[in-house]
């Protein structure tokens, strides 16, 4: 697949407590890196997504007496599945991983600031109303089609590719350069979400600049 001047790459929540040694880690988050790196720069856009909780966030089970993380409860928006504390605004843990070679980034987008609401896509907080204003964003500057890397390919990344569709973008999944954190079968459920959204996957090596 040829890459296009109005395709864009985006790069989601690549950050420290996302990979090894942090506090939500993947298993083997840091190895979206190098492809992630190689492939970006066949693109002439990139836009990068950062989790920026407030430190008493309602997805935290630290928030919830006598829960636990990965435990679930019902918030105002429906079923939330409860974390450990992680990506605290300000915190090393939020940052994006150092070996992240993505300055050229037109733009960073933050999301789960709100401190009631959490917020897998790029797109929707999980309320699935309140946007974060970066499918205006992308319209506004005329891209069609959106390409999704990063963690966790079954949450984040996968909840992006979906609202990409909702909106009316073309939307591929880089695998290769995705993990997931495949709770309770939760990748496969999500692969065959993509099949009905129509949502497109392929590996790196697919692509041509």
């Amino acid at each position: 697949m040829k890459v296009l001047s109005d395709d864009v790459l985006i790069v989601i929540d690549v950050q420290r407590d996302f990979c090894p040694g942090g506090a939500l880690a993947v298993p083997d988050g840091d190895a979206v890196i190098g492809p992630i790196n190689r492939v970006a720069e066949r693109f002439e856009h990139v836009v990068l997504t950062q989790d920026w909780h407030t430190p008493d966030h309602a997805s935290f089970a630290s928030a919830h007496a006598g829960k636990k993380a990965y435990e679930q409860v019902e918030l105002s928006y429906g079923m939330q599945t409860l974390w450990p504390d992680h990506c605290v605004q300000g915190t090393e843990g939020a940052d994006l991983h150092p070996e992240l070679q993505l300055t050229r980034a037109e733009l960073i987008v933050r999301k789960g600031f709100h401190r009631t609401i959490d917020s897998y896509s790029a797109f929707f907080e999980n309320d699935h109303a309140t946007t974060t204003g970066l499918g205006g964003y992308l319209k506004e500057r005329g891209f069609g089609r959106v390409f999704l890397a990063g963690l966790a390919y079954d949450f984040c990344v996968g909840y992006s590719a979906l609202d990409a569709r909702r909106l009316g973008f073309e939307a591929v999944v880089l695998k290769d350069a995705c993990r997931a954190i495949d709770l309770d079968g939760s990748a496969g459920a999500m692969e065959r979400e993509f099949a009905r959204a129509f949502v497109e996957l392929m590996n790196t090596g697919e692509l041509a600049g």
